[in-house]
Formats: C-alpha cells, sequence, structure tokens
C-alpha cells in the first residue's frame, strides 16, 4: 500500500493542475446539485419491528385520510387572573380562534374545546387540537404564520396563549461557537506548522471536502428521506476528520523535507507513510459509522452512512488534494523545525538536539508506567460513575428553553390537566379477527381503566368498517418519567388475555410509546453493534500493526474513554452540573440513541489516534529500536501532531454546542469529551504505559498468522525497498561510465 499512494502522492504533486480542477469540478457539481434539489421535508422516524410501529401502520390502513403522519398544533389558552374559560368573552375568543384556524388550507381538523371537553376542572385552561395534513418541516410558511397570527390575536383580546405541537417546527441553528471553533482550529494549525500557509492547506481542503459531502447530501435530502440533522452530524465528523488527516500529511511532509529530500519526492514519501495511516483510520470511522445500520432504525442508518460517504471524501482529498495544494505552495511550506519569514524569520525554532515535549513525556512515562497506568484508569472509572445512573428517553417539548411557546404551551397543558396530558397514549384494538367487536372494544377500555396509574380513558372511536378502533389513555406521570413506561408496559400485559377472550389484538403507539420501544430497540442493539464494530476493527489493526495484543489495548482503552465520556454528558445533560456553562437551560433523560451512537463515533476516531501514534513506534520497532526506545521515537515525531489534532477535533466538535437543537448540542459535547480522554489520557498515557510494561511482548503475533495476514505496509518498508533500488542503479551507472 506504501508504494501504492507514494505513487499517487507524487502523481498529485506533478499533476497538480488537473487534481484541483478535478475537486472544485466536484464541488461545483454538488452545489448545483443542492441548489437545484427540491427542498427536503422532515426526515420520517420510523422502527420496524416495533409494537409502536406496527400500530402506526395499521392506523395508516385502517383510518385512510387520517394524516397519522401528519403535524399537530396544541393551541393552549389560560384565562386572566380570577377568570374562566368559560365567560362570555374568553369563550368568544376561543371561538373565532378555532374557526379562522379551521379555513387554513392544509389544516384537516379543529377541535373546539367546549364540545371536545378539553377545558380544565379549574376551568383556567383550555386546549384546541389542529391536525394538518403533511409533517411539520413540509408545512408552508402561510400556515406557519397564520397559526402565529391566529394565536397573537387571541393574546392581544385577553388570554395567555402559547403553541405546542410540531407544527411550529424549526430548523436547527448552530450558532456562533461553530465558527469560534474553526478559528480555535485555525489557530492551533498556525502554532504547530509556524507558517500561515501551511496552516491553511487542512483547513482549505476540509472546507471543501465538508462542502462536497454537506452539498451532496442536500442534493439527496428529498429522494432519499434525510433530515436536517443528516447533514450537520456529516459536517461536524467531516470537518474534524478532514482538519486532521490533511494535518497528518502536511506534518510528514514537512518532516521529509528536513530530511533533506526534494519536495515531489517528500510528497510522495508523506502519502506512503501518514497516508497509510489516514486509509486505515478513515476505514474504522467509516466501519464505526456504516455499522449503525446493524440498529435497524432508517434514520440512523442515514445518518451513519451519509457521515461515513463525507469521511470518505476527506480520506480522498488528503490523499490528493493535499500534495497538489503542497506543489501550488512550494518553498512557502517550510521543513519543519523551521519558520515563515512572518513568524519567525525562517530561523531554527529551537536548538538541535534538544528533546521535545513529546520526548520528555515518553521517557518519564517509559520510567514509570504503572503509576501512569494506574492514575489514568483510576481517573478515567471516577468519570464514569455517573453513567451508572444514565436513564435514556427522547427529548420532547418539556425539555425545550423556557423561552420558546412550545415549553410554556407544555408547562399550561401540565398545570391544567397534569403531567401526562403532554404524552397521552394511543391505543389501536384490531378486531377484525373477533366475532364481537364492540364488546372487545368495551373490555379493552375497562381493562385499562383498572390499570394503576390511569387518570382517564376516552371512549373507544371505530373506523368505518368497524373493525378498529382507537383508545386514547391518559397517564398520571410526564411522558419521560418511568411510571408512563410501566403503564405501558402494564396495557400490554393485558393484550394476551384479551386476544385469548375476544380474538381481539391490543398495540399501544403514540409518541411516548414510540419512545420507550426506540429506546428499547437500541439497547438490545448495542451489544451486538459493539461486537461488530470492535471486531472488524479489531482484525483490521492486527493486520496494520501484526500485533495481538496492541489492538486489545486499544479496544479496552477505548471503553475507558466511551465510559468516561458517557459519564461527563450524564453529570451535565442529566444531574445539571456545569449546564448553565454549556447552555443546557432543562436538564433530563440522555437521547436514547447517545450511548449506541457514542460508542460508533467514539471508536472510529479513537483509532485515528491509535493508528496514527502506534504506527511511528511500530515503525522504529520494525527499524531496530528497542520497545522503550520506539515508545520515545513515536512520541517525538508523533506527540505534537496527534495533540494538535485532538485539540482541533475538541474545538470544531465543541462549536456544535451552541447548537439550539438539543440532540446536536449533547452530540457535539459528548464527542468532543470523549476525544479529550481518549486523545490525552488513553492514547497519550495509558497506551504508552501499556506498551511498556509489555516490551516485545507487544509486537508478539504467531508466526502462523503472520504467514496469512496480508502485508499492507504501513511502515513504508516498500518505500526503503524502492530507495535501494535507485541506489543500485546510480551505482551500476556510475561503473559503466568507469
Amino acid at each position: 500500500m506504501a508504494t501504492f499512494l507514494y505513487k499517487l502522492g507524487r502523481f498529485a504533486f506533478r499533476r497538480r493542475h488537473f487534481v484541483a480542477l478535478m475537486w472544485v469540478a466536484l464541488l461545483t457539481l454538488a452545489g448545483v446539485g443542492a441548489a437545484s434539489a427540491p427542498v427536503a421535508g422532515a426526515s420520517s422516524f420510523s422502527i420496524p419491528g416495533t409494537e409502536a410501529q406496527k400500530a402506526f401502520d395499521l392506523l395508516e390502513s385502517r383510518f385512510p385520510g387520517m394524516s397519522a403522519d401528519g403535524a399537530t398544533a396544541r393551541v393552549v389558552f389560560k384565562a386572566p387572573e380570577g377568570e374562566k374559560m368559560a365567560d362570555k368573552d374568553n369563550k368568544a375568543t376561543v371561538e373565532k380562534t378555532v374557526k379562522v384556524l379551521g379555513t387554513g388550507s392544509e389544516v384537516t381538523s379543529v377541535d373546539d374545546p367546549f364540545t371536545t371537553h378539553t377545558v380544565s376542572k379549574d376551568g383556567s385552561v383550555a386546549y384546541t387540537s389542529v391536525k394538518y395534513k403533511v409533517s411539520g418541516m413540509e408545512l408552508e410558511d402561510s400556515s406557519k404564520d397564520a397559526l402565529e397570527s391566529a394565536a397573537q390575536d387571541a393574546r392581544d383580546a385577553g388570554l395567555t396563549v402559547e403553541v405546542g405541537g410540531d407544527a411550529l417546527q424549526a430548523t436547527p441553528e448552530t450558532g456562533s461557537t461553530e465558527v469560534i471553533g474553526i478559528a480555535i482550529a485555525a489557530v492551533v494549525l498556525v502554532i504547530t506548522f509556524g507558517s500561515l500557509i501551511a496552516a491553511g492547506l487542512p483547513l482549505l481542503t476540509a472546507l471543501i471536502g465538508v462542502g462536497i459531502g454537506v452539498s451532496t447530501i442536500t442534493a439527496l435530502a428529498s429522494a432519499l428521506d434525510l433530515g436536517s440533522t443528516t447533514s450537520t452530524l456529516a459536517m461536524m465528523i467531516g470537518l474534524a476528520v478532514g482538519i486532521d488527516y490533511a494535518l497528518f500529511i502536511v506534518s510528514r511532509y514537512r518532516a521529509e523535507l528536513a530530511e533533506g529530500r526534494e519536495r515531489e519526492e517528500a510528497a510522495g514519501r508523506a502519502v506512503g507513510t501518514a497516508g497509510s495511516a489516514v486509509v486505515f483510520a478513515g476505514l474504522t470511522v467509516v466501519i464505526a459509522l456504516v455499522g449503525l445500520s446493524v440498529v435497524n432504525i432508517p434514520m440512523l442508518t442515514k445518518m451513519g452512512v451519509a457521515a461515513a460517504g463525507t469521511v470518505a471524501i476527506a480520506v480522498l482529498i488528503a490523499l490528493t488534494m493535499i500534495p497538489a495544494l503542497l506543489g501550488y505552495a512550494g518553498r512557502k511550506v517550510q521543513p519543519a523545525g523551521k519558520k515563515s519569514r512572518l513568524l519567525g524569520g525562517g530561523r531554527a525554532a529551537k536548538k538541535e538536539g534538544k528533546p521535545n515535549m513529546g520526548t520528555r513525556w515518553a521517557s518519564f512515562v517509559v520510567r514509570r508506567p504503572l503509576a501512569v497506568l494506574l492514575l489514568g484508569v483510576i481517573g478515567l472509572g471516577a468519570a464514569a460513575l455517573p453513567a451508572t445512573s444514565l436513564e435514556l428517553g427522547l427529548p420532547d417539548d418539556g425539555s425545550q428553553p423556557t423561552s420558546t411557546t412550545q415549553r410554556r404551551a407544555y408547562d399550561l397543558l401540565s398545570d391544567g390537566f397534569g403531567p401526562g396530558f403532554n404524552g397521552p397514549l394511543m391505543i389501536v384494538v384490531d378486531a377484525k379477527a373477533s366475532d364481537a367487536p364492540k364488546a372487545a372494544f368495551t373490555k379493552v377500555t375497562d381493562e385499562i381503566k383498572g390499570l394503576k396509574g390511569v387518570v382517564s380513558v376516552s371512549p373507544a372511536v371505530p373506523n368505518k368498517s368497524g373493525d378498529t378502533a382507537m383508545i386514547t389513555v391518559v397517564p398520571d406521570s410526564k411522558p419521560s418519567s418511568v411510571k408512563t413506561e410501566d403503564l405501558v408496559h402494564a396495557i400490554r400485559g393485558t393484550g394476551g388475555e384479551i386476544k385469548a377472550d375476544t380474538d381481539a389484538t391490543v398495540l399501544v403507539t403514540g409518541s411516548t410509546a414510540m419512545n420507550i420501544d426506540f429506546s428499547q430497540k437500541l439497547n438490545d442493539a448495542l451489544i451486538p453493534y459493539l461486537a461488530l464494530v470492535v471486531g472488524l476493527a479489531f482484525l483490521l489493526l492486527i493486520v496494520v500493526f501484526r500485533s495481538i495484543l496492541v489492538p486489545l489495548k486499544a479496544a479496552l482503552g477505548f471503553l475507558l474513554s466511551v465510559m468516561a465520556a458517557l459519564g461527563a454528558v450524564v453529570a451535565v445533560f442529566q444531574w445539571g452540573w456545569l449546564a448553565s456553562l454549556m447552555g443546557v437551560e432543562e436538564t433530563g433523560p440522555i437521547m436514547s440513541m447517545m450511548p449506541i451512537f457514542m460508542v460508533g463515533v467514539v471508536f472510529g476516531l479513537a483509532m485515528d489516534y491509535e493508528v496514527f501514534l502506534v504506527t511511528r513506534m511500530r515503525e522504529a520497532y520494525v527499524h531496530g529500536e528497542k520497545p522503550s526506545q520506539a515508545i520515545v521515537t513515536g512520541f517525538r515525531h508523533g506527540a505534537r501532531v496527534v495533540t494538535a489534532a485532538a485539540v482541533i477535533m475538541i474545538a470544531v466538535f465543541s462549536g456544535f454546542i451552541g447548537s439550539s437543537e438539543s440532540m446536536i448540542k449533547m452530540i457535539g459535547f459528548g464527542l468532543a469529551i470523549a476525544v479529550f480522554f481518549d486523545a490525552f489520557v488513553v492514547r497519550m498515557a495509558i497506551v504508552p504505559a501499556v506498551l511498556a510494561l509489555l516490551g516485545k511482548r507487544a509486537w508478539w503475533l504467531p508466526k502462523w498468522l503472520d504467514r496469512a495476514l496480508p502485508n499492507v505496509d504501513v511502515e513504508g518498508e516498500g518505500l526503503r525497498a524502492l530507495d535501494e533500488k535507485r541506489r543500485d542503479g546510480d551505482e551500476d551507472r556510475e561503473l559503466a561510465r568507469v
């Protein structure tokens, strides 16, 4: 592989006009596709194989035209202090609002609170439900404006009016912190390279890669049903790995220049050596992201595949466009150890022979491996402790900031009708096989009324054919509580007895039941997913490092870092530690997809640093150094660059903490803290400590396995053989002249 990538790097350096034009053309093509593509609607949310999804699909087929996936709005009215909603003026205002809302072209139905009895017992709060033909993201602006205008008119009449539901769903904003993250990355690159030109190359290529990836996702969003979160995630991961991959190749290029090589040769060798590490690091990230498909949740699969595609583009750009841009830069990119005129006058950065920080740190770890190992493991273990109280759920309007109308509507409904009113359960009774459907509906209603934790049960609403009915159940606890989950299981538990007595099937759905099934499906998939991703990456790392213990140590270190990161997420978003600093206005359960998502993404990113750092050690060991000295050599060449890469990735991920969407905010924080733990505790401390304790045993591989594995030549041994052939050819030509 090293020889092939070496030739690719030299080709890109020589044919830089062609390579640059190719990538610019791809960027233009993707941009045109994104600009001309139809606006994508909300990504459909389905959980194949779950009871909630089966009930949802049954409603679609048995209640045609009800638009089960359409947007909903709850317009909540509160009377002024000392007044009732039934008072003449207040009632007239509500009825006028209902009439205005019913004139919308996309509205399917509007309920009158006084006929549907949706007025609180004390008479102070009432609400109307508005149902639309299309989803919240597909609603026309005119429909949203009409909804807000009707609410404002009612406010002007003296009522307190708030709007909940997904009809006013807004596209999430990332905020200015994303730009700050990129700015920090730029500063780190300038400090690392001591050159504005060298620092600009990784940023430029990362932005081009992300531009192509996100534009392609936007162009295909409508056709492939991709949500806005998909492009945000692809941007987040694409920026981070794009900068890092380019950083490693540019850094190796400068090191090759410092050894006296010509620029084209240095570019080829940088791609042949550091590029090999980039390929395998990228492969681990792609495996982890594509592996999310085993969960069998379409939304998660699409997010993973789209982000994996952006990572693949980042790898290809690092291997081709970076050497092309290095050709354009020429002598403006200085050899390692020298600064540009602007930043240092071209003089050497430090005295020759003076050990750098990486060398000093590695030497310390090699002398005290056991102490460093224990300190690192204990520290990460302490950080992971909050994860033992992890509570999973999905965000609802109750997790929105108190400044939003959705949150205020949620609170008004809780105050007026009880906390369970914001998460009613929908019971679907399929009595097609029953001889007495009406009796089955009555039995189901009576059974549910007798369960603990039920506030109210609505009469069964049958479809036109009378073989299926809907029943609405209001719990006495909020949607995300354990009590509500227990009630869902209790209702489902009655299904067996009802089936035996009436031949009717009872299914529980609704947003609350969907969330419960979603969390359960993710929990069930976590172990198989972990086994698949870690197993495939373990095999890949055996091929790269020609070792059994090094990949095993890498996987165990990853588990430590991801558990510590989950502990930090729980401490901030569930317990509320430093919540105000992170802009978290409302604490609550951790999103159900967070553990499995962090396992996938963090594993891929963690292996980046493992590959970049340990391949340098492996290279030194293969070329004859003792195990302890190889560790120091690896840190001397790689620690500064890995540190810069980790700081850049942390900065990029931290930039998304400013997002207005709680999911993106949580993912940004989780990935940033996970990279911190993995890069600076696991890879920089625990890894060298374990390798120092293992000594030669770290690089042990059974002979039969060594013969069976393909030789991918990450260390660049093929390039040394190429040098020898060139020297032999030069000597032959010299003898011929004599």
